[in-house]
């Protein structure tokens, strides 16, 4: 059924056409006189039958250009420039096929506009046929030369109801069979979006499983790894007397297990929804983080040191701590707050910082009240990398530092412990702030 109405539509008009065309040659041939049947220039049918066939045949992809013929062919009569019909008056009907395909095919307002016209040209119709000055009687309706007063009044009503009882009946036909393509459209697009919530109900199963099996996974990683570290950092403390190589083999050990730590963590967290592992950001990627926010912040940034080539898993949680700050800065502080980043490498190991204004209407007990999950996310990446973290407000600044260890074990000093005293504002350059409210409160 879809597929008919479908062909239907894309030929119904070039049909029509032709089965109205030869359906009237075939009637009128036997009731033409010899000349006529010879020579279809004296028959008075032949302009109004080729101009409603042209009419007919363009109603589907041109409908105002088949009103306007409809309309020229009307108009033409009038002036007496095309003979008027008398019995052929049936040859009008041309006009209401080219309203049902309107009707069938068009938007609203072209089948609104269609329909209006179809009744000024039923009246101009009906006036054509019963005026003594145009027509000589349709077969039931004898001519009367009394006036068209006289005509009009008598039979107009009747005539010019008929024939707008047969356009609407094609219109209601057109809009008929527009309806049930409709429905066979509101059907197809029903069937369309039950399989594809189907689809993501089974993507959406799939997905959350994925999830909890990396978040099971994290999970037992992260306690068994850690375990490893802190129990090879027991043994290496409490066993000083040991001979080097052994405690370099503990430290090893330690640092192997937050390696991979780390490592797990950006392998989980870079799982995408077809299985395959997303590229992570890198130091690399700082740069290009920062130029993109340099049209909403004045970032203000600086390097101390020679570059040190980190680990994966220690780059990727330096650019995220580094992202958390830039839009937090934002969210808090609005735009043009003035950020400082600094990235230090001359100590042990990287130490940024990063500062910017604290909003004047921000106190420290309204921070300490909105507690998100920017700052402790932060703190246990920092962790997760072998490092540390801390953030807090600093007079009118808010400043956060981060700390990860690099180099090998004997040419650098143990990192400090920021939990041994150290405060935010001791730092030579803290970091970044969201203008007056807890970075991680997002």
């Amino acid at each position: 059924m879809r597929s008919l109405l479908t062909a239907a539509r894309r030929w119904a008009a070039p049909s029509a056409a032709a089965v109205f065309f030869s359906g009237w040659c075939v009637v009128e041939v036997g009731r033409m006189s010899p000349m006529a049947a010879t020579l279809p220039m004296f028959w008075n049918g032949t302009i109004p039958l080729l101009v409603l066939t042209a009419a007919i045949g363009v109603a589907v992809r041109w409908p105002v250009l088949s009103l306007s013929l409809t309309a020229l062919l009307l108009t033409a009569q009038l002036l007496k420039v095309v003979q008027p019909l008398d019995t052929n008056w049936a040859i009008y009907l041309g006009a209401f096929l080219s309203l049902g395909l309107i009707a069938w095919t068009s938007k609203r307002r072209t089948r609104i506009i269609a329909f209006a016209a179809n009744t000024v040209f039923a009246a101009v119709m009906t006036f054509l046929m019963l005026s003594w000055r145009y027509g000589y009687g349709v077969g039931w309706l004898p001519p009367l030369y009394l006036g068209d007063r006289a005509a009009l009044t008598a039979f107009g009503p009747q005539l010019f109801f008929m024939l707008l009882l047969i356009a609407a009946a094609c219109f209601a036909l057109g809009l008929l069979l527009a309806l049930v393509q409709e429905r066979g459209r509101l059907f197809r697009a029903r069937e369309l979006a039950q399989s594809t919530l189907k689809d993501r109900e089974i993507d959406l199963v799939v997905e959350q499983e994925r999830t909890r099996i990396s978040r099971d996974l994290h999970d037992v990683l992260a306690h068994s790894l850690a375990v490893i570290a802190a129990q090879a950092d027991g043994a290496r403390y409490s066993a000083k007397d040991q001979p080097e190589p052994v405690l370099k083999a503990l430290e090893a050990i330690s640092s192997s297990a937050r390696s991979a730590l780390v490592d797990a963590q950006r392998v989980i967290e870079g799982v995408q929804d077809d299985g395959m592992s997303a590229p992570q950001p890198q130091m690399d990627d700082i740069a290009g983080l920062i130029e993109g926010m340099r049209s909403s912040l004045d970032i203000q940034e600086g390097i101390s040191g020679e570059p040190v080539k980190l680990s994966s898993g220690q780059q990727l949680a330096v650019f995220r701590i580094v992202q958390e700050c830039l839009t937090n800065a934002l969210k808090h502080g609005g735009r043009r707050t003035t950020v400082r980043l600094n990235f230090d490498w001359s100590g042990p190991g990287l130490t940024l910082h990063a500062s910017s204004a604290r909003h004047p209407n921000a106190t420290e007990g309204t921070a300490g009240q909105r507690t998100g999950r920017g700052i402790p996310g932060m703190r246990e990446r920092a962790s997760l990398a072998g490092g540390w973290l801390t953030a807090g407000p600093d007079g009118d600044q808010f400043r956060v530092t981060l700390f990860l260890p690099y180099g090998p074990a004997e040419g650098r000093p143990a990192a400090a412990d920021p939990a041994a005293g150290q405060e935010p504002g001791e730092t030579p350059q803290l970091a970044l702030s969201s203008g007056g409210k807890v970075p991680g409160d997002v």
